[in-house]
């Protein structure tokens, strides 16, 4: 009799599993047009520069600003005017410099983090200067803090006009916090966003990650 019912398969009910949660990824389409740009004293001033173009102080300018604070939104608002190329400073190590500077306005996004590139940094900036170009550098501080190699550079950089984007006020930071849900398709009542930006910390990046 043992061998006859050796192999049964036990009917002892087991323990469901417990639900899991599915994360959905929606996605995010984030808006760099002028009208969706929140003008305040913060920014005001770095814009109506931008705007000016082509009646800038020099061919280059340095637009500085914490991490979220909405400079990239301001370079594609001028490459935008401009018809400018834009490239990251990481990326200029493995381009050729002539060819990005053909178009004869450009923008460099994050420049602090130039790396490596540093030749084909000053390369570039000497090439836009003769050919009359046009040039926006966004960096999240001034160049003394990029711990440059090369001097002639850091001082070119130094000689560039800058803009530099103030911390934001409790309407700019409600602001910011709107345009960061919507980039996410959230609806998020205004009442929740208010109590939000009367606890939170005042700055750009404490919004970004909220």
């Amino acid at each position: 009799m043992v061998g006859k019912y050796s192999n049964r398969v036990s009917s002892v009910p087991t323990e469901p599993a417990p639900p899991r949660q599915l994360g959905l990824d929606f996605g995010t389409t984030t808006v760099f047009d002028r009208a969706n740009f929140y003008v305040s004293d913060a920014n005001a001033p770095a814009l109506a520069l931008l705007e000016a173009w082509p009646h800038w102080p020099d061919f280059a300018l340095l637009l500085c600003g914490p991490t979220g604070s909405g400079k990239s939104h301001l370079a594609r608002i001028w490459a935008d005017i401009a018809n400018a190329d834009i490239i990251e400073a990481r990326d200029l190590a493995h381009t050729s410099v002539a060819a990005v500077a053909s178009r004869g306005a450009l923008v460099v996004e994050n420049a602090e983090m130039i790396g490596a590139g540093e030749p084909e940094f000053f390369h570039l900036l000497n090439l836009m200067r003769e050919r009359k170009g046009w040039l926006l550098l966004t960096a999240a501080t001034m160049p003394d803090h990029w711990h440059l190699a090369t001097p002639d550079l850091l001082s070119r950089l130094r000689l560039a006009p800058s803009l530099a984007i103030q911390s934001p006020n409790d309407e700019l930071v409600r602001r910011v916090l709107l345009k960061n849900f919507a980039d996410r398709q959230l609806v998020v009542d205004a009442g929740v966003v208010d109590y939000i930006v009367m606890r939170m910390e005042r700055s750009f990046a404490a919004a970004r990650i909220l």
